[in-house]
């Protein structure tokens, strides 16, 4: 049975599809032909880079993609195509010629609500250093992330994050003015 799912599309540097934008396109060609339907797409976005000084800026965008396929092949597509595009898994929070990031599953909390939680209140020096072993669902911080919410606003602003009860109309305006300042469309 098909679920639709919310990813997020992330790019600072060039790859062998082009620039940050032509990287984006690619990508998106490659997830209809090879991990599902899409559904919606947002705009795209110039974004500052996280954690800020880490490198160039993002294009960033979201995606509702439809599949028949559970969240862990899906995550498996995901790192295909990414592994297409060049990426490598150097450092944490790195610069990437393409990121592609499961958000949600529908209202699916994986592994379980405890685990979420966990994550989602890891204090950032642990954030910078440390990866969970398993797929954790909703982002653990989604919330928090401009260059996440924005882009979600223009495909499921009507979306709610299943433990924090918040559609991600309200997430987003839990932003500060200056961080959604920095989100540029392009």
């Amino acid at each position: 049975m098909a679920q639709e799912y919310l990813i997020a599309l992330g790019s600072n540097l060039i790859s062998q599809s082009g620039d940050r934008t032509e990287t984006l396109t690619s990508a998106l060609t490659m997830l209809a032909q090879n991990a599902g339907r899409i559904r919606r797409v947002s705009r795209f976005y110039s974004t500052p880079c996280f954690p800020a000084g880490a490198g160039p800026d993002y294009v960033n965008a979201c995606i509702a993609l439809e599949a028949d396929v559970g969240p862990d092949q899906l995550i498996k597509n995901l790192h295909e195509i990414e592994c297409l595009h060049g990426r490598e898994r150097k450092q944490r929070w790195g610069s990437r010629t393409l990121d592609l990031d499961l958000i949600a599953a529908g209202n699916a909390v994986l592994p379980d609500e405890t685990t979420h939680e966990t994550w989602r209140n890891l204090p950032l020096e642990r954030q910078m250093q440390e990866a969970p072993g398993q797929l954790i669902l909703p982002h653990p911080r989604m919330h928090e992330r401009a260059f996440v919410l924005i882009p979600l606003m223009d495909i499921a602003p009507h979306w709610m994050h299943p433990i924090l009860r918040q559609t991600v109309t309200k997430l987003s305006s839990n932003l500060s003015q200056e961080e959604i300042g920095e989100i540029l469309p392009l």
